[in-house]
């Protein structure tokens, strides 16, 4: 099943803007990796990201394409939340898209990350988020000819993820 509208696995569904107020997770999805949700206010999210990380995460924006940290590892280990520290991705679902972003075909788990309808710049796309901290990490498309086990393709923000490699878990 698939996230989008002819098929669908999850109901994307729209996201409360509410400036200042704490953000938790949405109710229809559960803590990522067994995390109890992170609910902070703008102002301790402001304290602990870089402006840059505070921007995409926490303000659902984009960096550039061909300059984030990880669009082209092949670095063997997980990826988790810049944000929270939730395990969003590995690296045997991470694959070359050529996009300029890195590109997985596949969550951890589908409980790690949320969806939500994203109509902004006059786009229909499905955003993902952090399922633990509600922060953005990208989008996800289909039906792009990847030959992928999903034909899916959850293009990713750098700056959202923090890749904990094979090695520096195993010490």
């Amino acid at each position: 099943m698939s996230i989008f509208s002819n098929r669908p696995k999850v109901t994307p569904v729209t996201a409360p803007a509410v400036e200042g107020a704490p953000v938790a997770a949405a109710e229809n999805a559960s803590p990522g990796a067994g995390n109890p949700p992170v609910e902070k206010t703008d102002e301790q999210w402001r304290q602990e990201l870089t402006p840059e990380e505070y921007r995409v995460l926490r303000q659902a924006g984009t960096e550039r394409p061909y300059t984030g940290e990880y669009w082209d590892t092949h670095t063997t280990g997980v990826y988790q939340c810049r944000a929270c520290g939730a395990e969003l991705f590995t690296s045997q679902e991470k694959f070359d898209s050529h996009c300029g972003w890195p590109s997985f075909w596949a969550p951890l788990a589908e409980g790690n990350v949320r969806y939500i309808h994203d109509r902004t710049l006059g786009m229909e796309r499905v955003e993902v988020r952090c399922g633990n901290c509600d922060s953005h990490l990208g989008h996800v498309f289909e039906g792009e000819g990847y030959g992928t086990p999903t034909d899916q393709r959850y293009c990713i923000n750098s700056v959202s993820l923090k890749l904990v490699s094979a090695d520096d878990a195993g010490q």
